[in-house]
C-alpha cells in the first residue's frame, strides 16, 4: 500500500524510518505490525511502500466520520481479536524487539486490517525509541492525537512519559470500539467532549447496562463487551502507575471476566484544561504492580 505521508519536514519521516529500521534489526517481524517494503525521499517529497491492506484503516468499521451513529458491521468476536492483536503488537513493540519502541499515537487510523480483519500497527512517525532496559523517556512538547494522548504526556505533573502512555491511548482506542463513536471531534468547542466519552461508558457500567450502541446478539458476546469496557477503564487511570502494562492487559482480556477487579470512575479531564492530579491508590483492590520503577 503506497501511502503519501502528510508534510510533517524531516524528521518526522526520519522517525519512521528509524522506528523501522529498529524492528528490522533483529530480523523478525510481527503478524501485527504492517511490514515496510520501502521508501521513496526525493527532495520535499516522501513516500512510504507498505504491505497491502485490503480492509483498509480500523476508523472504517467503528464509526462515520460524518455522523455520531455507529457502523458496527462486525461481530463482537472480530472485534475482540482485533483488540487482542493490536494489544499484541504494542507488546511486541514494548517488549519483543531489541530496543523498546513507544508508539505515542496509537488511534484507530493507524490500525490497518488485513483480508481477515487481521489488525496490523502502522505509521511509526511519533515513536520513541529507547533501550530495552528503559521504559521512561523524555519528550519535548506533545506526541499523539487529541483524545487519545495520556495525560503524562501533556503534564509530567501526573507522572513520567513511559511505555504505560502508549496502554492509555489503547485504553481510549477500545472504548471507541464498545461505543461505536469517535471519542474526540475537533468541530465541537465545548471542552467537556472528552470528558463526556468514556463518562457515558462508565455511567452505564455503574447502571449494569452494556455500555454500547450495538448491543450483543448472543450471550456469550455480553462478556467480552463487559471485558473490553473494564480493560479500557483500567487503561485510562490518569495515574500511569495505576494502569496495567500491555502485558497484563493481555491477560485480562484472555481470562475469564469475573477475574477483572471493578476499576475506580478515572477522573476525567479536557486536554485543554491544566489539571490537578488526583492518584488512586488501588493496590489492595487489585493484582498488577503500581511499584515505582523505570523498568518492566
Amino acid at each position: 500500500m503506497l501511502r503519501r505521508e502528510r508534510e510533517h519536514g524531516d524528521q518526522y519521516f526520519e522517525n519512521l524510518i528509524e522506528s523501522y529500521g529498529s524492528l528490522s534489526l533483529k530480523r523478525t517481524s510481527h503478524v501485527n505490525i504492517v511490514s515496510l517494503l520501502g521508501f521513496c525521499y526525493d527532495k520535499n517529497k516522501r513516500a512510504l511502500v507498505y504491505e497491502f491492506m485490503q480492509n483498509d484503516s480500523l476508523d472504517k468499521f467503528t464509526y462515520r466520520k460524518d455522523s455520531s451513529s455507529t457502523t458496527h458491521n462486525l461481530e463482537w468476536n472480530t472485534l475482540y481479536q482485533i483488540s487482542m492483536g493490536i494489544a499484541r503488537g504494542l507488546e511486541y513493540l514494548h517488549r519483543g524487539c531489541n530496543t523498546r519502541i513507544l508508539y505515542l499515537d496509537i488511534k484507530s487510523q493507524n490500525i490497518l486490517l488485513d483480508e481477515h480483519f487481521h489488525p496490523k500497527i502502522a505509521d511509526f512517525g511519533l515513536a520513541k525509541i529507547c533501550k530495552k532496559d528503559q521504559s521512561v523517556v523524555s519528550i519535548i512538547g506533545t506526541r499523539g492525537t487529541p483524545g487519545y494522548i495520556a495525560p503524562e504526556v501533556f503534564s509530567r505533573a501526573y507522572g513520567e512519559v513511559s511505555h504505560r502512555s502508549d496502554v492509555y491511548s489503547y485504553g481510549m482506542l477500545i472504548l471507541e470500539i464498545i461505543g461505536g463513536r469517535q471519542n474526540y471531534h475537533e468541530s465541537i468547542e465545548s471542552q467537556a467532549n472528552e470528558i463526556c466519552f468514556p463518562d457515558w461508558i462508565y455511567k452505564d457500567l455503574e447502571q449494569g447496562n452494556i455500555p454500547t450502541k450495538c448491543l450483543p446478539q448472543k450471550e456469550e458476546e455480553n462478556d467480552i463487551v463487559m471485558k473490553m469496557t473494564l480493560v479500557s477503564l483500567w487503561c485510562i487511570q490518569p495515574n500511569p502507575l495505576n494502569r496495567p502494562s500491555i502485558g497484563e492487559v493481555i491477560d485480562m482480556l484472555e481470562g475469564p471476566v469475573n477475574s477483572i477487579p471493578y476499576p475506580p470512575k478515572p477522573n476525567l479531564f479536557s486536554s485543554d484544561e491544566r489539571f490537578t492530579p488526583q492518584y488512586i491508590d488501588i493496590s489492595s483492590s487489585i493484582r498488577y504492580e503500581t511499584s515505582s520503577t523505570t523498568t518492566e
